[in-house]
């Protein structure tokens, strides 16, 4: 009898219960901590509170997704070796690891400020990220400025 080696899929992930969004489902899984999945959905579903409140004509689904959308970044740099050197060479990003990109930025943005709640920071995150600015967009303009400042290594990429 053949065993197939498990492996984690888009698939296996549920939607979350409230908006049916697997985007939502991924980001909760991310910000929680030490395996508290109740303390993160709260978590999300307040700041998703505080933004219907302060966004009146979309809702907070919509913003929370483009957001995500708007943090996703085109082209990364990738460290090669060649000939014993070095080189940051700018390479396109896979659709998977765009999502992960966005996320990962999103909720060190997050947990980088410290003093008021989580959810009231995480709100207004996603609200800087609907909007094209905030710290999360500042680490996806880093990733381009760097790959930009090297594309003339970009003949390595193979």
């Amino acid at each position: 009898m053949a065993y197939k080696k498990f492996t984690r899929s888009a698939d296996q992930l549920k939607p979350d219960p409230q908006y049916g969004s697997k985007v939502v489902s991924k980001f909760i899984n991310c910000l929680m901590q030490d395996g508290k999945k109740s303390v993160a959905s709260k978590v999300f579903y307040d700041s998703m509170d505080i933004i219907a409140k302060r966004v009146k004509d979309t809702p907070p689904i919509e913003v929370f997704e483009t957001a995500v959308e708007n943090l996703k970044p085109n082209i990364e740099v990738r460290s090669k070796r060649v000939g014993g050197s070095n080189y940051q060479v700018p390479m396109q990003v896979n659709k998977k690891r765009r999502q992960t990109l966005a996320i990962r930025w999103l909720i060190s943005a997050i947990k980088s400020k410290k003093g008021r709640a989580t959810c009231e920071y995480l709100a207004q995150e996603i609200m800087d990220a609907f909007k094209g600015d905030g710290a999360a967009m500042q680490a996806r303009e880093n990733v381009h400025r760097m790959a930009d400042a090297n594309k003339a290594f970009a003949h390595f990429a193979w």
